[in-house]
């Protein structure tokens, strides 16, 4: 249900350890929840090489790509991954924890990538209980959640509709 040939750059925010446990914990599950193929992680201190590569391979499906680094924070040469990711018209996914509902932090990111041009593919929540009428109210563009490990089987979304969700999304995109 996905556009062919997608390749989604999975982002998270926070320190440098809790982007790479998250991304660690949720990139498997979520890449087999919209059908996308999980690709090795970018290297997170060279985003204008990692990015050509992208670009370079189109072809290869849709794909996943966590990169690990919050893409925010500032690089040693200057600049940020927002800034570059926005230059390479390159699309994002965006994962929350559930603890990270209770802050503005999904609206400050949202504002940075609007900032730079970054196509938002859509924000995911990672664990916790999905409360889909706060997330309306966001007016943020949620593409669902996900549970983390443990979670009741009745709580576990239909992948269907997270597929579903980011078609119409990159179709959004593709048009704008």
């Amino acid at each position: 249900m996905t556009t062919p040939g997608a390749t989604l750059v999975l982002l998270a925010l926070g320190t440098p350890a809790k982007v790479g446990a998250r991304l660690d914990q949720a990139a498997a599950p979520l890449a087999r929840a919209l059908g996308l193929e999980l690709a090795p992680p970018l290297d997170p201190a060279d985003p204008q090489t990692s990015l050509a590569v992208l670009a370079a391979a189109p072809a290869q499906g849709a794909r996943l790509v966590p990169l690990p680094r919050d893409p925010g924070q500032g690089l040693p040469a200057g600049g940020h991954w927002a800034e570059a990711l926005g230059a390479w018209r390159q699309p994002v996914l965006v994962l929350f924890s559930a603890k990270q509902l209770d802050t503005g932090l999904p609206a400050a990111t949202q504002a940075l990538l609007d900032r730079w041009q970054v196509p938002c593919a859509g924000l995911l929540q990672w664990g916790g209980g999905w409360d889909g009428e706060q997330r309306r109210r966001d007016g943020l563009p949620w593409l669902g959640w996900l549970p983390q490990a443990g979670a009741e089987p009745t709580d576990v979304p239909e992948p269907v509709r997270l597929r579903q969700a980011l078609a119409l999304r990159l179709g959004w995109l593709a048009d704008r």
